[in-house]
């Protein structure tokens, strides 16, 4: 047949996904400019907000249309491979993200300055500021982010070993209630803190690092959660599970990024 297919590879249809994300990206930028500028009067947050709708709206139905490629046989084993390579490309690019902030907390840390003179060495944590004890709370996050990962290795272990798919939704849904638990931690913790994001450097540090890896905490949740849904509808198999496999990665990257940022900022560096 002249329409048959005779190779490996999934032939994309047109879609306007790569177009919407584009204008909701812009107008997203755009309209957070318009927000943040002192010198512009009226400045609200609607046009922010109808390009964030318009990204968010693009992510899902995009990666819908992802897992139904997955669920009709698209995601052949080299069409997989590719989805992860781009996956493993990603989380290269989350690390070096970090890497920008702990390379800010160090240079710091180690080389303290007095404010407004560059050539007077300074003390670190700077005067006036309370940190936080990592024997308490930070201990407990790391230890709730710690068994969250245990959860979703067993989980990717019942699937990819064993295809046992009550243990699969079981490690999923503790993996995702213990995500929540840490955010909420978190919350708790930055209620609390001596010391805000402005007027030092060492709260500039603190927030923007464990801030940004909070992000990340909540969007592996709902990764997480995703996979949950799709487990319990009957999704995924022992040889087709990428989807599966990206949270797991990213989640365990997100473990990783904690471990190191309890080490450095919660102890050391305090």
């Amino acid at each position: 047949m002249a329409h048959a297919k005779n190779h490996d590879y999934h032939i994309l249809p047109p879609s306007w996904h790569p177009f919407t994300a584009a204008v909701g990206a812009f107008v997203m930028l755009f309209g957070a400019v318009l927000w943040m500028s002192p010198n512009v009067e009226n400045n609200t947050p609607w046009i922010f907000a109808i390009g964030l709708v318009i990204v968010l709206y693009t992510a899902f139905a995009w990666w819908a249309d992802v897992v139904d490629e997955g669920q009709t046989g698209d995601h052949t084993p080299v069409v997989r491979i590719g989805l992860r390579y781009g996956v493993v490309l990603f989380i290269m690019s989350e690390v070096m993200f970090f890497v920008a902030w702990f390379w800010s907390f160090f240079k710091h840390a180690m080389y303290p300055m007095t404010e407004g003179s560059p050539k007077i060495d300074g003390v670190w944590p700077p005067a006036g500021i309370e940190t936080f004890d990592p024997w308490h709370l930070p201990l407990i996050n790391t230890l709730i982010l710690l068994l969250s990962g245990a959860a979703v290795t067993w989980a990717h272990h019942a699937l990819a070993h064993e295809n046992n798919r009550r243990d699969l939704v079981n490690g999923l849904i503790i993996a995702v209630i213990l995500g929540l638990l840490f955010t909420f931690f978190q919350a708790y913790e930055y209620s609390h803190a001596a010391f805000g994001l402005s007027g030092n450097i060492y709260g500039a540090n603190f927030f923007m690092a464990t801030g940004f890896h909070g992000f990340h905490v909540i969007i592996g949740t709902i990764f997480l959660f995703v996979c949950l849904m799709r487990a319990v509808k009957g999704h995924f198999t022992p040889e087709a599970h990428v989807g599966f496999e990206a949270a797991a990665w990213y989640w365990h990257f997100v473990d990783v990024v904690w471990l190191f940022l309890f080490a450095s900022i919660y102890i050391w560096g305090s």
